[in-house]
């Protein structure tokens, strides 16, 4: 969607952002398309324990730290609030003025979930958008697992043969 009108004032979106890849990069950059403000909802350290991720999470200083370093790098920190996320939906579901939530496929169902809430609150629904996973050069999703696990960088580039 394209065009002054489809501009909305906040939008929200939310992450672990283990390691800014790729992908987190081009959700980032969705939400900065749609929105004058963008709310991040970063995953707190009590959240991610909750999660049990199969590999290690840096504590959330380091991991808001480096979103913040990206989004200065970008000249965008001035419309981005970084927050701590508690719980899978954030201020979504009690803030009435967010408009818009950027998600990625795998977590599509969280964002109607969210507006199945917000119905009952009587707020708006929020317009979701989804971003399509970066796939690294050998056709799968990037992920900080496969990363980690060092068989594709940041880009999506194959690093084993």
């Amino acid at each position: 969607m394209t065009g002054e009108k489809q501009k909305m004032r906040i939008v929200a979106l939310g992450g672990t952002f283990e390691i800014l890849h790729k992908g987190h990069r081009k959700l980032l950059s969705k939400a900065l398309q749609l929105g004058d403000r963008i709310v991040i909802g970063l995953t707190s350290d009590e959240f991610v324990a909750r999660k049990q991720k199969k590999h290690a999470i840096s504590k959330y200083d380091k991991r808001y730290e480096n979103l913040v370093i990206f989004l200065s790098n970008i000249g965008m920190s001035d419309r981005v609030e970084i927050i701590p996320l508690k719980d899978p939906y954030g201020p979504t579901i009690d803030d009435a003025k967010i408009d818009g939530i950027v998600t990625s496929r795998e977590t599509m169902k969280r964002a109607l979930e969210i507006n199945n809430v917000r119905a009952k609150k009587k707020f708006e629904p929020l317009r979701i958008y989804v971003v399509d996973f970066m796939l690294a050069k050998d056709g799968l999703p990037i992920s900080v697992s496969r990363i980690l696990s060092g068989v594709i960088d940041k880009e999506g580039k194959i690093l084993e043969e």
